[in-house]
């Protein structure tokens, strides 16, 4: 019999797997996949550590949470400094004074700010109602036609017509030349791979591979005293009140017999032409150098692909608009009745979580229930 059965060796598993642990409780961690940290997970090809669910980038501005994480993992000092390829013209992502230099031939933040209110205004728009018109509020029309549209519906599968404002909200718009995609206080990739930091968080746990929970629930559920959940919360309850919708990522992995292929981590291709969202180089994460610091011969690429979710594809991001959201309440009530779950995670709780998000959400959980 276990104290906690954990269902996820993802982030959010194995920080709670790691507090109970030393909270003194007996703890099984359980995944359905044959490794551990869910869609951190790294893998090492041709000594480069491979984002094999998609390109990560730990950012944050919550010091509780970077003091915790980098207790398992030292960081490098990357920055995230994606560029944009509209029809082969480069532009610098986050929207800064190297991108509106290169669309409109601005020299002074006063200049590029003037464009985009003088677009705006053309635009007649003063409510933002969908995330078209909030782009253009914030950014302007061309920047909006050659940047975000292709590649925004391209990764959600709607017109940017269809999609909620909140969604680019958080769009990093700079008159200065910052080229730092993220606002964040601390940020970096752990050194040797995120593979290597959830293995130092669950050191000293039994954790079971290749093991479907929802398979052999009751079996399962015999074994511990409470579960914590990080699946999906619908796949939970056997879809009996619908399926959530989710999207979904596919990728081509190739490695290349070359140093450098693209010379950036990430490439967003924001043309609706090209099928692709963005090619992830990972070998840039880290500089191009494996731990010992010596240049590697050899370049991993990822070229990556979004679709709608159906059952039996890897569910990525909640689609958060208000028809699922009103699901996911319904769903929530039913888990809220389940007295030996906690349903946690990026899956579990329907969110689009970053990472230090879902690190945070675990360690709240972890001070209400191991107190």
């Amino acid at each position: 019999m276990y104290d906690y059965l954990i269902v996820g060796a993802g982030l959010y598993g194995a920080v709670f797997a790691h507090e109970a642990k030393k909270a003194g409780k007996s703890v099984l961690v359980i995944d359905k996949r044959p490794n551990i940290a869910g869609n951190v997970y790294t893998e090492k090809i041709e000594g480069i550590n491979v984002h094999k669910y998609g390109a990560h980038i730990f950012h944050t501005n919550n010091k509780k949470v970077w003091n915790y994480i980098t207790q398992f993992a030292e960081f490098n000092r990357f920055t995230n400094s994606p560029v944009a390829n509209y029809h082969g013209e480069l532009y610098s992502l986050p929207f800064n004074m190297y991108t509106f230099n290169k669309m409109w031939g601005v020299v002074t933040p006063e200049e590029a700010a003037e464009k985009i209110e003088e677009q705006r205004k053309a635009a007649g728009i003063t409510e933002p109602k969908n995330l078209e018109e909030q782009a253009i509020s914030l950014v302007g029309t061309d920047i909006y036609e050659k940047l975000i549209k292709g590649y925004t519906e391209k990764q959600w599968g709607r017109p940017c017509t269809e999609l909620p404002s909140f969604i680019i909200k958080r769009l990093p718009v700079r008159l200065t030349f910052d080229n730092n995609y993220f606002n964040a206080l601390y940020q970096g990739i752990p050194v040797g791979g995120y593979t290597k930091m959830v293995a130092n968080l669950l050191d000293g746990i039994e954790v079971r591979l290749n093991e479907d929970y929802l398979e052999k629930k009751a079996e399962y559920d015999a074994m511990a005293e409470k579960v914590i959940y990080t699946g999906a919360i619908d796949a939970y309850f056997d879809y009996k009140l619908g399926t959530l919708e989710y999207r979904s990522v596919r990728f081509e992995n190739e490695t290349l017999d070359k140093p450098n292929f693209q010379g950036n981590a990430a490439v967003n291709y924001t043309d609706v032409e090209t099928p692709w969202t963005r090619i992830i180089e990972h070998k840039w994460f880290e500089f191009g150098k494996d731990e010992e610091g010596n240049d590697l011969p050899k370049t991993v690429i990822s070229r990556e692909y979004s679709s709608e979710w159906k059952p039996g594809d890897e569910p990525y991001y909640p689609v958060n608009d208000e028809k699922n959201g009103q699901l996911y309440a319904q769903y929530k009530e039913l888990a809220q009745k389940e007295s030996k779950v906690i349903f946690g995670g990026r899956l579990g709780e329907y969110k689009y979580y970053d990472m230090d998000a879902v690190i945070a959400s675990a360690l709240d959980m972890c001070e209400r229930e191991l107190a």
